[in-house]
């Protein structure tokens, strides 16, 4: 990897500065690719970026900035690309700062900033040299997550049509599922969630399903996967509640998805386990349990430690199945009539197992 230094004003930089969400950001007088594919979106918050502009018109310096050397003499950005950004949005009067736009200031004030020198260390090199320069100079500043690292190494049409889906604020895949998924579609949350629910149908790791498709021509396939997914959610659990945002939907599609549930009577049932708050502790487990039958999901409410050590005592310290002898700790707390059927978590219901007879119990 050959390494320039060059120096550039924002005057420079901002020449055909030209920000498009879909088809890509250059500057620079066009030579410069600011979202190359392996780049991430632009992630600062406007506190961060007002923060760059005042360092600007203040004149103190600025981070180095990392261009790549591409072909018919272009550029591509290797870091830099939130405070690049910042910069050329401010002087394209996009955003204020302490309530100035770049068109309210003085000419002089203008000029200032027009003329600030960026220091760029220019890098000439191989794709995987690149790459790997990407990552190691991206371990400072504004952290990449495990997802845009992966954006980068499997870069390609593929990566870039998923991010189109995927990867946009209020975009196509918020759209259909906002209400379902957890994380920023820009940060790549919802493009790695549904990653890793399309690579368990298929047995693979996150990566080992991005290196197979990198070359695809497009992304479409993983799309209809999605859509898929929710068009099920919402056939099989068709009333919407905030328990339901954040569960594994994919990982349930792809063991359940086939199966027949009639949809009235799971919301009967949910409306059930809703309101017996004292024993269902942990509500967002109630679609997990209703479609695979685990009750701890559900996080049952457990015997209080009084009563059990009060039961231990009536008992004479016996376990109540087998009659041996246990000391209290090598005891539990069980249902005499199973939650299931009925059974509350109150005194009358409790008996002490040791703990094989709860587990031949539990297996029964």
């Amino acid at each position: 990897m050959d390494i320039t230094p060059l120096s550039v004003t924002i005057r420079e930089l901002y020449e055909g500065y030209y920000n498009d969400e879909e088809e890509g950001v250059v500057a620079y007088n066009e030579r410069l690719n600011v979202r190359p594919p392996y780049q991430r979106e632009f992630v600062y918050k406007p506190a961060q970026r007002d923060e760059v502009v005042r360092s600007v018109m203040a004149g103190m310096p600025l981070n180095v900035f990392y261009w790549a050397k591409a072909p018919d003499d272009k550029l591509e950005m290797l870091d830099g690309q939130q405070r690049t950004m910042s910069v050329c949005e401010f002087v394209d009067s996009s955003f204020s700062v302490d309530n100035r736009y770049f068109h309210n200031l003085t000419n002089d004030e203008q000029e200032r900033i027009l003329d600030y020198k960026l220091d760029v260390y220019v890098c000439d090199g191989t794709d995987s040299e690149k790459l790997k320069w990407f990552q190691i100079i991206n371990i400072a500043g504004e952290k990449l997550e495990d997802q845009e690292l992966r954006n980068a190494i499997y870069a390609g049409p593929w990566v870039s049509d998923a991010r189109r889906f995927f990867s946009k604020t209020s975009g196509p895949a918020y759209q259909v599922a906002g209400d379902y998924m957890s994380g920023e579609p820009i940060r790549q949350a919802y493009l790695e969630t549904v990653l890793g629910w399309a690579g368990a149908r298929e047995g693979k790791e996150i990566a080992a399903y991005m290196a197979e498709h990198q070359h695809d021509a497009n992304a479409k396939e993983l799309w209809a996967y999605f859509r898929d997914i929710f068009y099920w959610v919402e056939a099989t659990f068709p009333v919407k509640r905030k328990e339901m945002k954040g569960l594994p939907w994919g990982l349930w599609y792809n063991e359940y998805g086939n199966q027949q549930f009639d949809a009235d009577v799971l919301e009967a049932r949910i409306q059930e386990l809703f309101a017996d708050e004292y024993e269902v502790t942990r509500l967002k487990g109630v679609y997990e349990y209703l479609l695979t039958g685990n009750e701890s999901a559900l996080s049952l409410r457990s015997f209080d430690k009084r009563d059990m050590a009060r039961k231990y005592e009536d008992q004479g310290h016996k376990c109540a199945i087998c009659g041996k002898t246990f000391p209290i700790e090598k005891m539990q707390g069980d249902h005499i009539t199973p939650w299931s059927e009925g059974g509350k978590t109150v005194y009358e219901n409790l008996q002490m197992l040791c703990t094989t007879c709860n587990i031949k119990k539990g297996n029964k």
